[in-house]
Parts: structure tokens; sequence; C-alpha cells
């Protein structure tokens, strides 16, 4: 073997120990293989797809990453999560993990948040196998079966509804009937023509009654009173006035 052959397999072999390090580096690196961490666990009663190896953020930096998963009972799981040592300090007792999503169609993660505590004002930070507070993720499936019902009766009764108003503009129907029947426009144009007529004929018995020679001395004494009242309270308006002025 030539020595140009043993300089270029010397420099595959460095190009091939190049590449694993680095590979090691990333994997390791993702997996916190380089970092000092601490584990603690959550019990859900849904993971929401959650896998081993998903991301553990917290304020929006990744933290940790998911290290198991295991069922514990018939409505329970248990997630184990292993943690970067650096935020331990900052993970404290009345933290609260949940399973989201990294963003609309992303992987699933898990949310550790920090919820403020009134009682105790400086909660301990999480122990090395302790137990984090959970809430369970949100039912998607079940949301969009309720949606889906509440769209198909909303498409039922709209249908429905459509055909009540055929029927009504068809004149079926006693209510179709009335509100297309010229007799009920003919019967509200007589009631109408009625009551004018009734307001005529009030007015000119009312005429006729103030000139009847029998009345005409009441209602004229009746017309001076009303005269004296307006006089009088024109006269107190006007002192009103002055006194203003």
């Amino acid at each position: 073997m030539s020595s140009a052959q043993k300089t270029k397999i010397g420099l595959f072999s460095l190009l091939g120990i190049l590449i694993l390090g680095a590979a090691i580096y990333l994997i390791g690196n993702n997996t916190n293989m380089f970092t000092r961490t601490f584990t603690v666990y959550g019990t859900f009663r849904n993971v929401g797809g959650l896998q081993i190896g998903n991301n553990v953020r917290f304020v929006g930096i990744n933290i940790g990453t998911v290290q198991d998963i295991q069922i514990v009972s018939d409505t329970m799981a248990r997630v184990d999560m292993k943690l970067e040592t650096k935020s331990q300090p900052f993970l404290r007792d009345n933290a609260v993990a949940s399973i989201g999503s990294d963003g609309l169609m992303g992987d699933k993660l898990i949310i550790i948040s920090a919820i403020p505590d009134t009682n105790n004002a400086n909660p301990a930070s999480l122990r090395e196998g302790g137990k984090i507070k959970t809430v369970d993720p949100v039912d998607v499936d079940r949301i969009i079966a309720k949606l889906t019902k509440v769209a198909d009766n909303a498409e039922i009764i709209t249908t429905a509804f459509a055909g009540i108003v055929t029927k009504i503009n068809n004149g079926k129907g006693s209510l179709g009937r009335m509100l297309n029947s010229d007799t009920l426009e003919r019967s509200l144009e007589g009631t109408i023509q009625s009551a004018h007529s009734t307001m005529s004929s009030i007015k000119e018995n009312s005429d006729a009654l103030h000139h009847n020679f029998l009345l005409k001395g009441f209602f004229k004494k009746k017309d001076k009173e009303k005269a004296k009242k307006d006089a009088a309270a024109k006269a107190k308006a006007d002192s009103v006035a002055a006194a203003k002025h």
C-alpha cells in the first residue's frame, strides 16, 4: 500500500470520527447527556399523544425532556421528566405541568408554569424524584364531536325554519292564509275607515252641542272660566320672568 493510499485512508477515518463525535454531541445535548439533571414526575389522566424524548418547556425555554411514560392504572399514566439542574431553583412546589403542542401542528411537549402562591411567599424548590402538580390536556376529539353535533342541529333547525317560511309564503297553514289573504287587508281598511267616521261624527256632535240654545250658556261659562285660568297663568309667568330680570 502506497503512502498516498495510507494518507487517504487516514483522512477518511479522521473525517468519520469527527462526524461520529458531532452526532454523539448533538444527540447527547438533545437528551441532556452532558448537563447535570434531576428527575421529577407527574400523573395525567390522558397524555394526549406525548412521547418519550419530547421537550419540557418552562417560560418558553426547553429545560429537559420526557424520560419515561408508564401506565399506572386504568385511568392514570405517569410521566417522568429529566430536567436541567440549573433550572431547579426556579421550579417550585406550586409549579404546574400541562401537555401542549409546539405550534399549531407541532410535536407534543410538557409546559411547566409557575403559579403564584398566596399562602406561601417562598415555596420550596422541586426535589429529585419529587412529584409535580399536573393539569390534564383538553380533549380535542370530544370538543370536535360536540361542535359537529351543534352544527348538525343548527342545520336541522335552519332547514325546518326554511320549510315553515316557504309554507307561509305559499299561503299554507292558518298563519299563511291569514298573512296572504286579501280579506285581512280589506278588514283592516274597513276598521280604519270606521274609526275615521266615528271621530268625524263625534266632532260634529260636539259642534252641534256648542250651538244648541239649551247648552249654549253652559259652554260660554266654561269658555270664560278657561280664559280666566289662561290669563292668570300668563300673568304669573310674566311676573316670574320680570322678577328674574
